[in-house]
């Protein structure tokens, strides 16, 4: 499952975590923030990725996939 999140600041991060750390990927479309948040939200989500050992990839301008051990790219898209 691919849940696509649209935070509108950085307090949204806990939705973030949440289903990253259930196994879904997470799409975090950033371009809603301002890029001072934006920046915070991709530092905390690359700490999250490198502590649980998936993968983070930017498919957009300010959108990224975060892929949680196991799940690879080409599952992540459907």
């Amino acid at each position: 499952m691919v849940k696509t999140l649209h935070p509108q600041s950085y307090q949204d991060v806990y939705y973030v975590g949440d289903y990253f750390r259930q196994g879904n990927a997470v799409v975090m479309d950033l371009t809603a923030m301002s890029n001072a948040e934006a920046i915070q939200l991709v530092d905390f989500a690359a700490g999250l990725v490198v502590g649980k050992g998936g993968d983070m990839d930017r498919i957009a301008p300010k959108v990224f996939l975060l892929r949680p051990p196991g799940v690879e790219a080409a599952a992540a898209d459907r």
